[in-house]
């Protein structure tokens, strides 16, 4: 049995479900973790930030629902609506950390959407992710390398890939498999005792 966690970096409901995530990863460390990349602003959606008038409105919600903040230098980033968030490239570092560190993947991915959110750091720039990498101890200049190589390209397409196969249309979204049998534990914002109750079900051991 195991979770998956289809999220995309430059979401901000991913970012309110990480406290949740968290949470149940913690009473939950017998389950491994499959993070997988979906592509939310892909192709003619990675546009300027002034294109999607609701994200200063839609943040507001995220944050009184969920607890998150969002720190001053992200706003200073997103100020002039010229930012573009581009998902292809914030999946091609989110597999670079994966792969450098795949026993933390969860962790790894909460971090880079906490260097957007709270830090302001662009998830187009391979620095960012050598950042990230240095504070968990992983080896940065390796990280920065992985980032410009092809392979980070074809592990986040592969991942946008993933996330169709499991029909996934909508992020966050955490799902529970057990061999063939696959099922939804959350979509946008939950809270961690009713996946625990529904993981229960599903057999997973309470709390274990």
């Amino acid at each position: 049995m195991k979770l998956i966690y289809v999220f995309d970096a430059y979401c901000g409901w991913s970012y309110g479900f990480a406290p949740t995530l968290a949470e149940i990863t913690a009473r939950h460390p017998e389950l491994p973790v499959e993070v997988v990349s979906g592509g939310l602003f892909t192709g003619p959606r990675a546009v300027p930030v002034r294109e999607f008038g609701y994200i200063q409105g839609a943040n507001a919600q995220i944050g009184e629902r969920t607890g998150v903040t969002f720190g001053a230098a992200y706003e200073r980033l997103i100020a002039d609506g010229s930012f573009v968030m581009d998902s292809l490239d914030a999946a091609r570092g989110v597999a670079v950390l994966r792969q450098a560190a795949p026993e933390r993947a969860v962790q790894l991915a909460m971090d880079v959407q906490t260097a957007f959110y709270r830090d302001g750091l662009s998830l187009s720039a391979a620095d960012t992710f050598a950042r990230i990498a240095a504070a968990a101890g992983l080896d940065p200049a390796a990280v920065r390398a992985a980032f410009d190589a092809p392979a980070a390209r074809h592990a986040a397409e592969a991942d946008f890939r993933r996330a169709a196969e499991l029909g996934v249309t909508a992020y966050p979204t955490l799902l529970v498999q057990d061999g063939a049998r696959l099922a939804v534990l959350a979509v946008g914002h939950a809270e961690p005792d009713p996946i625990d109750t529904l993981l229960k079900r599903f057999g997973a051991g309470a709390g274990s």
